[in-house]
C-alpha cells in the first residue's frame, strides 16, 4: 500500500513509544497533564450529584441557608472546573507546540545531512509534506491523543460507577443506547479513517506538484504549456476538495446522529425515571442527576472517535517521520582530520563511481594536480565532468578507488572542514530570497563587511552592488531572480572569495553569459584563482587554454591530458572538439 495512503495501527506502541522519547524534556509538563486530566476526570461526576443532593435536601424540605451554601459550593466547583479546563486545553497545547518544535528541528537538521543521491531520488513536495504537514499533525497526538483518550475513558468508568451506586435500574436504562451508540462511533472511525487518508495523499500531491511546477515555471511557460498544467492542477485540487468533503458528510452524519441516540436515552431515562417518581421509587433528584449523567457519558464517547482518528493519523505521520530520521542515506563523517589550511594537491587514484549500482559514470579514473595548478575537465555532456567536482567534495561517495587531498584519503577528513578548503562556482548560481550580504557569508558570523567589501572590489562588482537599492542588504528574492545571470554568478565568486578556500572549482562558470560579463567573469575567475588550486570545467575550450593541464573526458573514461598546445598536436579527441567550436565562432 502507498505510504501516502496507508492506515496506522492506534496501539502502535513501538511507534508511540518512539514518539513519546521527545517527550522527554518536558516530562514535568507531561505528568502535569496527566494530572489534570485525572482531576478533569474526577470532577465531571461531582456537580450531578451536587445538584441531586440541592434537589432531594435542601429544596425538598426548604433549607434556604443550605441551599444559598450548596449554590456557592456548586459555583466554586463550576470554577474550579472551569480553571482545570483551562489549564488542560493551554498546557496540551504548550506542550505539542513544543514537541513539534523539536521534531521538526531534529527532522530538518537530518534532511539537511542527508547526501544529495537522496534528494535526486525523493520528491521535494514529499519532504515539504514531511516536515509541515506531518508534523503538524503530531500536535494533536499530545493534546487529543493517549492522554485524552485516557481521561476520557477514566471519567467514562467513573460515571458508570457513580451511576450504578446512586441507581442500578436507572444506569441501565440510560446505558440501553449504548450498544448503537458504539455501532455508530465504530462506522465513522472507519469511515472519517479512509476519508483522513484519502486527504493525507491528496495534500501531499498537491505539495509536490505546486513546489515542482512553481521551480520549473519558465519551462511551462516557455512551451505554452499553461492551460495543461491547470487541468492537472485542478484535477488534483478536485481529489483533495472530495476528499475533504467526504471528511465534511461523515462528521455531518455522525454528530446528529449521537446527538439522536444520547437524545433518545436520556427521553427513555426521563419516561422511566417520571413512573419512579410517581411511584415514590425514586426521587426527583436522582432522575435529574441521571439526565445530567448521560450528557457527560455520551460526549467522552462522540470525542473518542475523533481522538482514535486523531492518534491513529498522529502514528501514521510519526511513522513516517520515523522513516526518514531513520534513514541512513547520509555522507558519513567519522573523519577526524581537520586541519587549519591546506597546501590544495589533489590527487585522484583509480576512482570508479556510479549513481545507480553498476552502472558506473566514472571508470578508473587517474589524475594528481600540484598546489597552485590550474586543471581543465572538458568533455561531451554527460561525459562525467560535474561528478568529479561533486566526488571531490563528498556530495556523493565513490564506490573504488582514493580521493586525496594533500596525501590523506578525503575520508579522513572532518566533512565540514574538507568542505570548508573547497569552494564552488556553479553555472546554476542559487542565491536565497535575502540579502546580497547575507548570501555572501552564509551566515558566517567571522565574515566582516569590509571583508565582503574587498573581495567585491576584487571581483569587479562593488560598483555594481553599490548602484542597487540598499547596497550589500539589497533583497535578491528567491533564486536572485531580481538579479542577471552574469550578476548571480559574480555575486558567487564574492561568495567563494570571502571564505578564502585553498582549492577551487568552477563549474561552466561562463557558458551561459555575455561577452562583457564574460570578460568580468574571467577577470574574477583569474583574481579567484590566484594563488589556489583550481579545477575548471568549461563548455568554451577559449577559456581554459592557460590551464596547466587539460583532462578530455568521454563516456567516464580519460581520452587524453596534457596542455592546450600538447593536445592539439595529438590531433585526437580534444582537437576535434577545439575544431568543431573554432566552426561554430566563425
Amino acid at each position: 500500500m502507498n505510504q501516502e495512503t496507508k492506515s496506522g495501527q492506534i496501539f502502535d506502541l513501538p511507534t508511540l513509544r518512539r514518539l513519546y522519547t521527545f517527550v522527554g524534556p518536558y516530562k514535568k509538563q507531561f505528568f502535569g497533564l496527566i494530572a489534570i486530566i485525572l482531576v478533569s476526570s474526577v470532577l465531571a461526576p461531582v456537580l450531578p450529584l451536587m445538584i441531586k443532593y440541592t434537589i432531594d435536601g435542601p429544596i425538598a424540605i426548604g433549607d434556604y441557608n443550605e441551599l444559598a451554601l450548596m449554590m456557592a459550593i456548586m459555583i466554586g466547583v463550576l470554577i474550579v472546573q472551569g480553571l482545570v479546563s483551562f489549564v488542560n486545553t493551554y498546557l496540551s497545547g504548550w506542550l505539542g507546540q513544543y514537541i513539534i518544535r523539536d521534531i521538526r528541528i531534529t527532522l530538518y537538521e537530518k534532511i539537511i545531512n542527508l547526501r544529495l543521491r537522496f534528494f535526486d531520488q525523493t520528491p521535494i513536495g514529499r519532504l515539504v509534506t514531511r516536515t509541515i504537514s506531518d508534523v503538524e499533525t503530531l500536535s494533536n497526538v499530545f493534546s487529543d491523543g493517549m492522554a485524552a483518550i485516557a481521561g476520557d475513558i477514566l471519567q467514562l468508568v467513573l460515571i458508570i460507577a457513580v451511576m450504578f451506586y446512586t441507581d442500578w435500574k436507572l444506569s441501565l436504562i440510560s446505558l440501553s443506547m449504548i450498544p448503537l451508540m458504539l455501532f455508530s462511533t465504530y462506522v465513522f472511525k472507519e469511515k472519517i479513517k479512509d476519508a483522513f487518508n484519502e486527504v493525507r495523499a491528496a495534500v501531499s500531491n498537491l505539495n509536490s506538484f505546486v513546489q515542482e511546477h512553481i521551480t520549473g515555471m519558465n519551462i511551462v511557460q516557455i512551451f505554452g504549456s499553461e492551460e495543461t498544467e491547470y487541468e492537472k492542477f485542478e484535477k488534483i485540487n478536485k481529489e483533495h476538495r472530495d476528499s475533504n468533503i467526504r471528511s465534511i458528510l461523515y462528521y455531518s452524519i455522525y454528530f446528529p446522529v449521537a446527538d439522536v441516540i444520547a437524545a433518545a436515552g436520556t427521553g427513555l431515562v426521563v419516561w422511566y425515571g417520571s413512573k419512579q417518581i410517581l411511584a415514590q421509587d425514586v426521587t426527583f433528584g436522582t432522575v435529574t442527576a441521571f439526565v445530567m449523567f448521560i450528557g457527560l457519558f455520551f460526549r467522552p464517547i462522540r470525542q473518542l472517535a475523533d481522538r482514535f482518528n486523531t492518534l491513529q493519523m498522529g502514528i501514521v505521520s510519526t511513522d513516517r517521520i520515523l522513516k526518514l530520521l531513520d534513514s541512513n542515506d547520509y555522507t558519513e563523517n567519522n573523519g577526524t582530520y581537520e586541519p587549519q589550511t591546506v597546501r590544495g594537491k589533489v590527487e585522484f587514484k583509480n576512482v570508479w563511481f556510479a549513481y545507480n549500482e553498476d552502472e558506473y559514470v566514472l571508470k578508473d579514473i587517474n589524475f594528481h594536480m600540484n598546489e597552485g595548478e590550474t586543471i581543465a575537465f572538458v568533455g561531451a555532456t554527460g561525459a562525467g565532468k560535474s561528478s568529479v567536482i561533486n566526488l571531490l567534495s563528498r556530495f556523493y561517495d565513490i564506490n573504488k578507488g582514493e580521493i586525496l587531498i594533500d596525501n590523506v584519503d578525503i575520508h579522513e577528513y572532518e566533512l565540514t572542514a574538507l568542505r570548508r578548503h573547497i569552494g564552488v562556482v556553479l553555472q546554476d548560481v542559487f542565491l536565497f530570497s535575502d540579502t546580497i550580504e547575507n548570501n555572501i557569508t552564509l551566515g558566517n558570523p567571522a565574515i566582516t563587511h569590509d571583508q565582503i567589501v574587498e573581495a567585491a572590489k576584487l571581483v569587479g562588482v562593488h560598483e555594481f552592488i553599490e548602484r542597487l537599492p540598499g547596497g550589500y542588504q539589497y533583497n535578491v528574492m528567491e533564486r536572485g531572480s531580481t538579479l542577471s545571470v552574469g550578476q548571480r554568478q559574480l555575486i558567487s565568486f564574492v561568495r567563494a572569495m570571502v571564505h578564502d578556500p585553498k582549492i577551487t572549482v568552477l563549474d561552466e562558470a561562463t557558458s551561459s553569459v555575455d561577452s562583457e560579463t564574460e570578460e568580468l567573469i574571467q577577470h574574477a575567475i583569474e583574481t579567484l584563482m590566484q594563488g589556489r588550486t583550481a579545477i575548471v570545467i568549461a563548455h568554451r575550450l577559449s577559456t581554459i587554454q592557460k590551464a596547466d593541464k587539460i583532462i578530455v573526458l568521454d563516456k567516464g573514461e580519460i581520452k587524453e591530458q596534457g596542455t592546450h598546445e600538447e593536445l592539439l598536436e595529438r590531433n585526437g579527441f580534444y582537437a576535434n572538439l577545439y575544431r568543431m567550436q573554432y566552426k561554430e565562432m566563425v
